[in-house]
């Protein structure tokens, strides 16, 4: 699992038809312990409700494929959680 902040949506007329129903989401990896972007936006399926601006919990992946219940439909992230808070004890960092 890695951490992401929900930069935006993105929408596709026309589209693999097992991705019908899916929310897309452009987010922005994240460094979990500063929240500094790492890497490329990706596109993440969201099962979840997310907005933008939130900072989401995403899996890739087979895991990305299993969070949405059919290991037969073309995604590679989903969105499977909301960030509420942190505690990281700097002493160990």
């Amino acid at each position: 699992m890695r951490t992401g902040i929900v930069l935006g949506n993105i929408w596709a007329t026309r589209k693999e038809e097992k991705l019908e129903g899916l929310k897309l989401l452009i987010v922005q990896p994240t460094n979990l312990l500063d929240d500094s972007a790492i890497e490329e936006p990706i596109i993440a399926a969201d099962i979840i409700g997310a907005g933008v601006g939130e900072e989401v919990i995403f899996v890739s992946g087979s895991s990305a494929r299993g969070a949405v219940r059919d290991m037969s439909v073309p995604v590679d992230a989903t969105v499977v959680g909301i960030v509420d808070g942190k505690d990281v004890d700097e002493s160990l960092v």
